[in-house]
């Protein structure tokens, strides 16, 4: 008899541990993107004591997010080079590093990004500020080209988010924004020896650029560059107006868009601080980098774009994400009032390209943000397709019930603008002419438009 029930206390007991192998684990939670722990212990017949046991047995191949009973748990992937988890360094405008915690891949292509031990945020995908970082536009294309050894896809428009993190994490030592993701990048920005450029410098690092692009990952498609000039780091633009007709065109793009920024500027707006100049037969765009302080100081960015993809999923108008982002207490009225404002001016001097990729914000305090300078900001229904000159009509729209409160000024100052490069002894004379047209145009529309009543006091 005794050796009856010492027999089915075995059994039991081999019944009771192969219900609670770490394999086991890895099968219940194969089949979820996450589980807290409560339903894991139930699901799995086990106490909280023990799950933890088999959590701690898993070691890297298991994620444990949040703390106490608001625990959850996830499948880790692992990136060759990388591994499951990534170190998050901050550079403040001081130059100095801090660790701002630590990146964990998750099954399925999500992340926990940890900031204290614990506690952190899970993304779908990559975490805003990291898609802001990625390589893209002009300058990324030629990423892959330039780093062959990191073995990526050809074309930075077939990458997916892994493609993104290994980028980042082996060569992302000079991102848009203040973070640096994983130890080899960290490493290699403390080795950079910073080169000061002069503007004589500027056609030989065009010609660089057009081969390999130099420089960060900023966005955008227009030929550009990064140097560091003058003491400040800066975005450089560049054409050749003898190169062709579309050259000619962008060259007069360049100083629409050093005027643009300034009419924003001058009529008490934040906008990037912008040049322009002619050097060698070429002309060059120089404007500040914001997201930079000093020779080795750094700002925290992030896009509308980032922002959009991770809150709201709409990507439609400057307005009504900043209507959105106001009742949501993201940001503060005035800067509701300022993307308005940048949305209706930038339409009324035919920039068509108002993305969410060109409208910024700093990081605030308790997950706000602040409206960064206004950048990207031309005439680009003016832009060649290719190496040929389009005709496109200028279209000014009248105010909205969204736009009435803002719409007289910015319309004002749309009419400074086309008068401005109307005038401009460096613009061609068949864009200076298009600009009368539209300063007439605005001008027009102006006159016609309701004026706001003042409310009763």
């Amino acid at each position: 008899m005794c050796y009856v029930i010492l027999l089915r206390i075995f059994l039991l007991r081999l019944l009771f541990h192969g219900m609670t192998t770490v394999e086991e684990l890895f099968r219940v939670l194969g089949s979820m993107t996450e589980a807290h722990g409560g339903d894991l212990s139930e699901r799995l017949s086990v106490s909280r004591a023990t799950l933890s046991r088999l959590v701690s047995r898993a070691g890297e191949e298991i994620c444990r997010m949040g703390r106490t009973r608001a625990t959850s748990y996830a499948r880790t992937r692992s990136l060759p080079g990388i591994g499951t988890r990534l170190p998050l360094y901050r550079i403040s405008d001081a130059a100095q590093v801090g660790s701002a915690g630590e990146l964990r891949l998750l099954a399925g292509g999500s992340h926990w990004l940890e900031t204290q031990p614990g506690i952190g945020t899970r993304f779908e995908g990559l975490p805003p500020f990291a898609a802001d970082m990625s390589p893209q536009g002009y300058l990324g294309h030629a990423f892959p080209r330039r780093h062959p050894e990191l073995d990526l896809p050809g074309r930075i428009v077939d990458w997916n988010d892994d493609h993104r993190l290994i980028a980042l994490a082996r060569r992302g030592e000079d991102c848009t924004g203040d973070y640096v993701i994983g130890k080899e990048s960290l490493d290699r920005w403390l080795e950079v020896d910073l080169v000061e450029s002069r503007q004589a410098d500027y056609p030989r690092l065009a010609r660089q650029a057009a081969s390999g692009p130099v420089g960060s990952s900023a966005a955008g498609e227009q030929p550009k560059f990064t140097a560091f000039a003058g003491g400040r780091h800066v975005l450089v633009k560049f054409a050749k107006p003898s190169s062709g007709a579309a050259s000619r065109r962008w060259s007069d793009l360049l100083v629409a868009e050093s005027l643009a920024l300034g009419v924003i500027h001058g009529g008490g707006g934040a906008a990037a601080e912008a040049g322009w100049f002619d050097v060698e037969g070429e002309r060059f765009l120089e404007v500040v980098r914001f997201d930079r302080a000093g020779a080795r100081g750094r700002k925290g960015l992030v896009s509308l774009a980032a922002i959009d993809n991770e809150h709201y999923g709409h990507a439609d108008t400057w307005t009504k994400a900043a209507l959105r982002m106001r009742a949501d207490l993201r940001i503060s009225e005035q800067d509701a009032r300022r993307m308005r404002w940048l949305d209706v001016f930038g339409q009324l001097i035919g920039n068509t390209d108002r993305h969410f990729g060109n409208l910024s914000f700093f990081p605030g305090d308790v997950g706000g943000v602040r409206l960064a300078p206004a950048y990207d900001m031309l005439p680009m229904f003016l832009a060649p397709s290719g190496a040929d000159l389009v005709e496109r009509r200028f279209e000014p729209a009248p105010p909205t019930a969204d736009s009435l409160e803002v719409w007289p000024d910015a319309a004002l100052q749309a009419v400074t603008f086309w008068e401005r490069v109307a005038g401009h002894d460096a613009i061609s004379p068949e864009v200076r002419t298009i600009a009368e047209g539209c300063r007439d145009a605005v001008s027009t529309l102006y006159e016609r438009a309701p004026v706001i009543a003042t409310p009763a006091r």
